[in-house]
């Protein structure tokens, strides 16, 4: 199993590496949003600042993870079906797109520092943030894509399983950076980690039973 992950990981790494534009059109809107913001507002307070800088990592979130899927057509599918168990598809898929988004999180956060102000006190927790954002919407996503493609790609299907998921783990992780910006205090920080990992765990181990069958379909 983890053999096959590590060379479907592989893969998903050379093809990135092949086919750039996709990453570059992300941190294409990346950057010029957080641009838009610099040119609009004169000074950023920190609870406007937190606000934003979410939405800006949640729709640059959907736009690279929600191909994970779509971009496979059905005769490569029935291809990686006949060479490697389903699991190991699935978590490569989402160990990339985790490295992924992390990778564009972590831009996000030093181009939004450098030109709208860094306001963060707690770094650690900030940064700790942003590790488990990227890999709950990793797998969030990538399972949902899944489903959506064996749904005739429908997009109006990915919106309705996307939101009732994503929302607490968005309410949550709003509520760790507000405390990473100290514009809370609050001492339940460790109880809102443990929610944010066991929704990711959660998640994981649904994927992880239910997606042999709809890969199987």
């Amino acid at each position: 199993m983890l053999k096959e992950i590590y060379w479907l990981l592989r893969k998903e790494m050379l093809l990135e590496w092949r086919h750039l534009s996709t990453l570059m059109g992300i941190l294409l809107y990346v950057f010029s949003t957080i641009f838009v913001v610099y040119m609009t507002f004169i000074k950023v307070e920190a609870r406007t600042w937190n606000a934003l800088f979410w939405i800006i990592i949640l729709f640059a979130s959907v736009n690279a993870v929600t191909k994970s899927f779509h971009q496979e057509n059905s005769h490569r599918q029935l291809y990686y079906y006949t060479l490697a168990n389903p699991v190991a598809i699935l978590f490569s898929k989402m160990l990339y797109n985790t490295l992924m988004l992390l990778l564009i999180s972590l831009l996000a956060f030093g181009f939004f520092s450098l030109l709208v102000g860094n306001p963060v006190k707690d770094l650690g927790l900030f940064l700790l943030g942003l590790g488990l954002s990227s890999l709950g919407f990793s797998i969030t996503f990538t399972f949902i894509s899944a489903i959506s493609v064996k749904a005739n790609n429908s997009a109006t299907l990915m919106a309705i399983l996307s939101f009732p998921i994503i929302l607490p783990i968005l309410m949550t992780l709003i509520k760790l950076s507000a405390n990473a910006l100290r514009l809370i205090q609050d001492t339940s920080i460790n109880k809102d980690l443990i929610i944010l990992i066991a929704i990711d765990v959660i998640l994981g181990c649904l994927a992880y039973v239910l997606f042999p069958f709809l890969w199987r379909d």
